[in-house]
């Protein structure tokens, strides 16, 4: 993958990823808004992800419709992860992080993360089906190179948790 390849898929994992905190924190802005910006983040991943696959017209006619249902369910996923991150830096910043907040917050944590992997196994078999192997394990790469951008920036946004000395 050159260089310009790699810096559109970091690009569009910061784009992602300031859209899940807009989406956490902008509730009154107008829904139609958040859709436009919802809707250009999915795209430009779309042509990221079309630039990087080197599909065929038949594997594309299989791949393109697997992939928005992927998306739709993973972007369910992000939302959740956005308020588990907008809930804890509210916490956070109250000063009102207590055991059960904490328990909560990394209960919630640890279901995300189960229903990002229950979703990618689900989603392996249907892949698989659309596209050769060596295909999905890169579109799996793609999506995973995405994620480890988003959750860089996560991380580098969010404080670590205060604890009793």
């Amino acid at each position: 993958m050159n260089i310009i390849k790699k810096n559109k898929l970091l690009w569009v994992g910061v784009v992602v990823m300031m859209t899940c905190a807009v989406t956490a924190t902008a509730q009154d802005k107008p829904a139609d808004n958040m859709q436009i910006i919802i809707e250009k983040v999915r795209t430009d991943k779309k042509l990221i992800v079309a630039d990087n696959m080197q599909l065929t017209e038949s594997e594309a006619k299989g791949f393109w419709p697997v992939y928005k249902q992927y998306q739709d369910e993973l972007f369910l996923i992000r939302v959740r992860t956005s308020k588990l991150i907008n809930d804890y830096r509210n916490a956070y910043n109250n000063n009102s992080i207590t055991n059960d907040i904490a328990r909560t917050l990394l209960d919630e944590y640890m279901n995300i993360e189960t229903l990002t992997l229950k979703l990618r196994k689900a989603y392996l078999p249907k892949f698989r089906e659309v596209l050769p192997e060596s295909k999905v394990a890169r579109y799996y790469q793609i999506e995973n190179k995405i994620q480890a951008g988003l959750y860089y920036e996560f991380a580098a946004g969010i404080p670590l948790m205060k604890t009793d000395k």
